[in-house]
């Protein structure tokens, strides 16, 4: 069991690529972004825009992308919008007229900013869209992600590696909850294990008891914590109620999974399925050391950050950007060039290797 991921992820996760599948260091990565990328940071100012600090990784992503662009000589403007489109708006629009050189925004919602992407274009302003690919607009000079569509495979991967899908009987049960159909990831995250999923669904392998598979119908706005919770406590009563065993609940991330944790906590008394998430945020880190959640996808954001800081100064240096795709990302106006990292995934086994030995946590914070 586990045969596939352990061989092609888990090995990937403990050696080489940990820190090297952003093409930069996984911390502190100043001579990446700076000197390394030729770039003269002195007098330049970046903008960074951050959707909320409601969730963990958001509050790494800005820590992290902040400490490595001043550790490069950068003036920064690192601004949180509370998850609220107006205000990122305001403040994005605020950095364009404040002089940033660079936009680094990681949006809300794809499709809100584009009177700001007008104004920035309209100054001759680069923007590299984090983690959130920008929709609707062609002032989108570059995309810095994860492979998203890869974060749902492996996800759904290990699902069927877990299950033993290809040689067991079955019928497993299981259940869907997606992220925020604002997000433009979300539809890569979902597809991506649901296309693995979708022939043992057909072949009735897997059953999902709420007839739900619809991205429309799985998806959790705002990423949600409490909007999954009440969505997955909904699904439990109604369906689940009457002593029916729940096998499988994919969720795509860890707020998400989260949630659907807090409901069967509350709801089910049935044999704990497996959970999927994504983030390996502190909580959800502690729920796998405990057997509360089976797996989530680890996105290095610390490499993503040096990622991002290198691309900044080849941009303002005139160099070549570094890009490893050119074709995915289509935002409905142009296809913008990207540069994608590798995920990985860690569970009970793995964590202190991909985590803690890493210096991503202590082990006094998983306590």
């Amino acid at each position: 069991m586990k045969k596939k991921l352990l061989g092609a992820f888990l090995s990937v996760a403990m050696v080489a690529s940990l820190f090297a599948g952003c093409a930069g260091p996984a911390a502190g990565g100043a001579a990446a972004g700076g000197a390394a990328a030729g770039g003269a940071a002195g007098g330049s100012k970046v903008g960074v825009s951050m959707p909320t600090k409601d969730l963990q990784r958001w509050n790494q992503d800005g820590a992290n992308m902040e400490k490595d662009l001043k550790a490069a000589g950068y003036d920064v403007d690192l601004q949180y919008a509370a998850n609220d489109v107006q205000q990122q708006l305001s403040q994005v629009e605020n950095m364009i007229s404040g002089g940033c050189n660079v936009l680094v925004i990681a949006a809300i919602e794809g499709s809100s900013l584009g009177e700001a992407l007008d104004m920035a274009k309209d100054a001759g302003i680069p923007v590299i869209a984090y983690d959130r690919l920008l929709m609707d607009s062609d002032a989108v000079s570059y995309y810095a992600t994860f492979d998203n569509y890869k974060v749902g495979q492996v996800q759904g991967q290990y699902v069927i590696d877990t299950l033993d899908l290809d040689n067991a009987s079955g019928p497993f049960n299981i259940e869907f909850t997606a992220g925020d159909p604002g997000d433009n990831n979300a539809g890569f995250f979902f597809n991506g294990a649901m296309d693995l999923l979708k022939p043992y669904i057909d072949e009735g392998k897997l059953n999902v008891v709420s007839g739900q598979t619809a991205f429309e119908d799985v998806a959790t706005p705002t990423w949600g914590t409490d909007v999954a919770q009440k969505r997955a406590e909904n699904i439990l009563s109604t369906y689940y109620a009457d002593g029916t065993e729940l096998d499988v609940w994919l969720c795509s991330n860890d707020s998400t999974a989260l949630g659907v944790e807090n409901a069967l906590a509350a709801n089910y008394t049935g044999k704990y399925p497996i959970i999927t998430g994504q983030d390996c945020d502190i909580e959800n880190t502690k729920n796998m050391i405990a057997g509360k959640q089976s797996m989530s996808v680890f996105k290095d954001t610390r490499t993503l950050a040096s990622q991002v800081v290198k691309m900044v100064g080849q941009i303002l240096s005139g160099s070549e950007v570094d890009v490893n795709d050119t074709e995915t990302y289509n935002n409905n106006k142009i296809t913008v060039p990207s540069y994608l990292c590798e995920p990985v995934f860690a569970d009970a086994n793995n964590y202190k290797e991909l985590l803690i030995d890493s210096g991503y946590y202590t082990e006094d914070q998983l306590k």
